[in-house]
C-alpha cells in the first residue's frame, strides 16, 4: 500500500468543548524569546552492573540547578542530574534489581508508570516512600511488551510538587518482537524521546509551585521539551521516530507540524499498535504517550520543519544531509490478544466527577487506608470509566490505573479513537462519556487508579484496590498513614505538621475531609 492509499486523519478526535482551554485557568503558550537552544536528549542510564539475565541500576532522586534560560541557573530536581532523568532501559524477560536513592531535603517514591510490576512497594504509588539518606532496594522481572513507560514521583498528596520540580524520566522497554520492525530505534539519532512540559519563570529564572498553584492543573506559559526552551532538533536522517510523552501536571498537547507533515502513529502507552495510524493531528493527554514516525523524505539540507501545540511553535527540526530510506512501515505490526472476559465477572465503575477543589471518585475523595475495589489475580474485567462533567462546563479527565496495560473497548459504545487499538495505561475521558476498559492484573498487591491531571489526583480524584488470591484473600500491607506522612515531612521542612504548605490538602479542607 503506498502512502496515497493510507486513510489519513485530520483532527484530534476528543470533544473539542472540553479541551483545556476552555478552562478559566487556561494559561495559554508564549513564545519564550529565550535564544534557540540544541534540543537536550536523554543520556541512557548505565548500569551498576549486568550478567545475561540479571541487571543492576541506581536510580537517584537528586537536587541541582540546571542552565535553562540565560542568566541564573533554575533550582530543579531530577533523577541522576539536575533535571527530568537519564533514560533508562529495559529488557523484556531480564530481572532487574534497581537500588533507590534519595539526596533531595524531603521524602519521595519512584512510580513505574506503565511498568507491569507488584503493588504496592515496587509499583512506587504513595505507599512506597524513600526517605532522604535512606536508600531501598527492589527487584522485578520485566515481561511485557516494547514500549515507552516514564519514571515519576508520587508522594500524595504532594506528586504534583515533585514533577513541577522536574522528577520524571523516559522509561524505555525492549524486546524482540518490537526488534525485528522497520523502525527507526538509533537512540538519540532518529530515535528521540520528547517530554513535553510547561513552566513559568519568574524574574530569576525560577519555579514557584505555590504561586501557579491551580486546583484545577497547573501550567505555565512556556513550552518546555526535554527541559529545553526553544529547542531545535538537527535531523541527519530520512526517518525519525519521536516518542512523545505528555508529561505534564495538566496540559493537553494538540500537535501538528508545518506543511501539515503526516506524522505516523506506531505506538501507544503499552507498545506497539496493531495497525500504523496517519494523521496530521495528535492530541495527548497528560501521562499518555504516542509514538510517532515522521517523514522528512521531501525536504532538502536547510529546510525547517515546526512542530506546534495549537497555534504555538514548540520544537524546530533542521534539516541536514541524510541518506535515502526506502523502508516502508507495514501494515500490520503487531497483533493484541488480550484475554477474554468471563461474562458473570462484575463490571467496576469509576465516576471522575467535579472539577477545581471538589474532585472525587465514586463520591469519595482519596484515602491513604482505604481499600475502594478489588480484583482477583489473572481475572480479566471490565472497568467502565465515567466523567460527569458536562460537555460545556466540563473538562477532559484523563484516567490512569497502575498494575498494568488495559484494552480500551469502546467510548459510550461505539469503538474507540483509531489510535486507541494497542494497549493503554491512560486515556482521555470526554466529558460526559463512559469509556469501558477491559483490564487484567498480573501481580497481585495494592495499586492506585486516578485522574492524571496532578492536581486532582493530589487533592482526591483517586481510589486503590486490591488485587487478591484466593490463598490470600484479604493479604494485609503495610500501607503510609497521612500522620506518619504529615510528620515525616514536617521534620524534613523543619516545621510543626499543623505549619505544612500543602496546596492541595485546601481540597480536602474545603470538602470537609481528610486523606486518613
Amino acid at each position: 500500500m503506498t502512502d496515497k492509499e493510507h486513510k489519513v486523519y485530520n483532527n484530534y478526535f476528543f470533544n473539542e468543548s472540553a479541551y483545556d482551554y476552555h478552562d478559566g485557568g487556561y494559561i495559554p503558550l508564549e513564545v519564550s524569546d529565550a535564544p534557540e537552544s540544541k534540543l537536550n536528549i536523554p543520556e541512557v542510564l548505565k548500569p551498576d552492573k549486568e550478567t545475561d539475565t540479571d541487571i543492576w541500576y541506581t536510580v537517584e532522586a537528586q537536587p541541582g540547578e540546571t542552565q535553562i534560560l540565560p542568566g541564573k541557573k533554575t533550582k530543579t530536581w531530577g533523577y541522576n542530574q539536575s533535571l527530568l532523568g537519564k533514560t533508562i532501559i529495559y529488557e523484556s524477560g531480564k530481572n532487574y534489581h534497581v537500588t533507590l536513592k534519595n539526596t533531595l531535603p524531603e521524602l519521595t517514591t519512584f512510580h513505574w508508570h506503565g511498568l507491569d510490576v507488584p503493588g504496592p512497594y515496587v509499583d512506587g504509588g504513595c505507599h512506597a516512600p524513600v526517605f532522604p539518606g535512606k536508600p531501598s532496594e527492589i527487584n522485578f522481572k520485566v515481561d511485557q511488551p516494547a514500549a515507552t513507560l516514564w519514571l515519576h514521583a508520587h508522594p500524595c498528596p504532594l506528586t504534583g510538587w515533585d514533577v513541577w520540580h522536574g522528577l520524571a524520566a523516559p522509561v524505555i522497554v525492549k524486546d524482540q518482537e518490537e526488534a525485528k520492525l522497520p523502525l527507526p530505534r538509533n537512540y538519540g539519532v532518529d530515535d528521540i524521546p520528547v517530554i513535553l512540559q510547561d513552566r513559568t519563570f519568574d524574574e530569576n529564572n525560577q519555579w514557584n509551585y505555590d504561586k501557579d498553584y491551580d486546583p484545577d492543573g497547573t501550567e505555565g506559559k512556556t513550552a518546555l521539551i526535554n527541559g529545553t526552551v526553544n529547542p531545535y532538533f538537527d535531523v541527519t536522517t530520512q526517518k525519525v521516530r519521536l516518542r512523545f510523552l505528555d508529561g505534564s501536571n495538566r496540559r493537553e498537547w494538540r500537535l501538528h507540524l508545518s506543511d501539515d507533515l503526516v506524522m505516523t502513529q506506531v505506538a501507544s502507552d503499552g507498545g506497539i499498535l496493531p495497525e500504523p495510524v496517519y494523521m496530521t493531528k495528535l492530541m495527548i493527554t497528560c501521562a499518555e504517550r504516542a509514538e510517532v514516525i515522521l517523514d522528512f523524505g521531501k525536504y532538502k539540507p536547510g529546510d525547517e520543519v515546526t512542530l506546534y501545540s495549537d497555534d504555538t511553535p514548540i520544537l524546530k527540526f533542521k534539516i541536514h544531509a541524510f541518506a535515502p530510506d526506502n523502508t516502508e512501515i507495514p501494515d500490520q505490526l503487531t497483533k493484541i490478544d488480550y484475554p477474554e472476559v468471563d461474562p458473570s465477572a462484575p463490571v467496576h465503575q469509576v465516576v471522575m466527577s467535579g472539577t477545581d477543589e471538589e474532585v472525587e471518585i465514586n463520591g469519595k475523595k482519596f484515602g491513604m487506608m482505604r481499600i475502594d475495589d478489588r480484583q482477583e489475580l489473572g481475572k480479566t474485567e471490565y472497568w467502565d470509566i465515567t466523567n460527569t462533567n458536562d460537555c460545556c462546563g466540563g473538562m477532559i479527565h484523563p484516567y490512569h490505573t497502575h498494575g498494568g496495560q488495559f484494552k480500551v473497548i469502546s467510548r459510550n459504545g461505539k469503538a474507540p479513537y483509531p489510535n486507541e487499538h494497542g494497549y493503554k495505561d491512560t486515556i482521555g475521558v470526554n466529558a460526559g462519556e463512559t469509556v469501558r476498559v477491559k483490564m487484567r492484573f498480573n501481580y497481585t498487591g495494592i495499586f492506585m487508579y486516578h485522574c492524571h491531571i496532578i492536581e486532582h489526583e493530589d487533592g482526591g480524584m483517586m481510589a486503590q484496590m486490591q488485587v487478591w488470591t484466593k490463598d490470600d484473600p484479604h493479604k494485609k500491607y503495610k500501607l503510609m498513614d497521612m500522620k506518619t506522612l504529615l510528620d515525616a515531612l514536617a521534620e524534613e521542612r523543619h516545621c510543626l505538621p499543623d505549619q505544612l504548605v500543602i496546596k492541595s490538602m485546601e481540597s480536602y479542607k474545603k470538602m470537609g475531609m481528610d486523606m486518613c
